[in-house]
C-alpha cells in the first residue's frame, strides 16, 4: 500500500518526462489540464483573450520549470491550478492598475476597488476549482440543484439515489463550496490562496 503522502504515480512520471524535455509529455499535460487552466484564468480575468494568454503562460512555465513542482506539496493538478491563479491575479492587477493610473491617478478609493475585484475574482476561481475537483456524485447533485433548479427529491430521482443520499450529497457539495472564501482549499499547497 502506498504512503498517504506519496503523490500519484502519474504526477511523478509526468514531472520526470517534462524534466527530460519530452514534448509529448507537455501535450499530454495540456490535454489533461487545459480546460481547468483556461476556466480558472477566465473566471479571474473575465476575458477570453486574457485567459488564452494566461493558459499559454502556465504551460510555458511548466515546460521551462518542471522542477518547480514539488510532489511533496500535493497533486500536480493543484500546483497547476495554483500557478494559474497566481498568474491570472498578477495579470488582473497589472491591467487594472494601468487602467486606474490612466483614469484616477491611483486614488485610495480606486485602489480599494481594485483589491475588492481581485478578491472577488480569487474567490470565484477557487469556487470553480473546488467544483471541478469534487467527486462526480457531489458535482452531479449540485449541477442538478443549481443549474436545473431541482429540489432534493427531484435530484434523488434523477440520480437514482435515496432522498437522504441526495440531501447528503448536496450538503457535502455546499460545504466544500463554502470553503472558497477561505484563504486556500483544503489540501492545497502553501501559497494557493491569500496573497498572490
Amino acid at each position: 500500500m502506498a504512503k498517504k503522502d506519496a503523490p500519484p504515480r502519474w504526477d511523478r512520471k509526468m514531472q520526470q518526462r517534462l524534466a527530460r524535455g519530452e514534448a509529448a509529455a507537455l501535450g499530454e499535460l495540456y490535454d489533461r489540464f487545459a480546460s481547468l487552466v483556461h476556466g480558472l484564468a477566465h473566471r479571474v480575468l473575465g476575458d477570453e483573450g486574457a485567459a488564452d494568454g494566461v493558459t499559454r503562460e502556465v504551460f510555458a512555465h511548466v515546460w521551462e520549470n518542471p522542477d518547480a513542482y514539488d510532489p511533496k506539496q500535493g497533486p500536480l493538478r493543484t500546483w497547476v491550478a495554483a500557478l494559474t491563479h497566481r498568474l491570472a491575479v498578477q495579470r488582473l492587477r497589472a491591467t487594472e492598475t494601468a487602467a486606474l493610473a490612466e483614469t484616477s491617478h491611483g486614488s485610495a478609493a480606486a485602489t480599494e476597488e481594485l483589491e475588492r475585484r481581485v478578491r472577488h475574482a480569487s474567490v470565484a476561481a477557487r469556487a470553480d476549482y473546488i467544483v471541478q475537483a469534487m467527486p462526480a456524485p457531489l458535482r452531479a447533485a449540485l449541477e442538478l440543484a443549481y443549474f436545473q433548479r431541482r429540489d432534493y427529491r427531484q435530484t434523488a430521482a434523477d440520480l437514482g439515489v435515496t432522498e437522504d443520499e441526495a440531501r447528503r450529497r448536496l450538503r457535502l457539495g455546499l460545504q466544500l463550496l463554502s470553503t472558497a472564501h477561505d484563504t486556500a482549499p483544503p489540501g492545497s499547497p502553501p501559497g494557493y490562496g491569500g496573497a498572490a
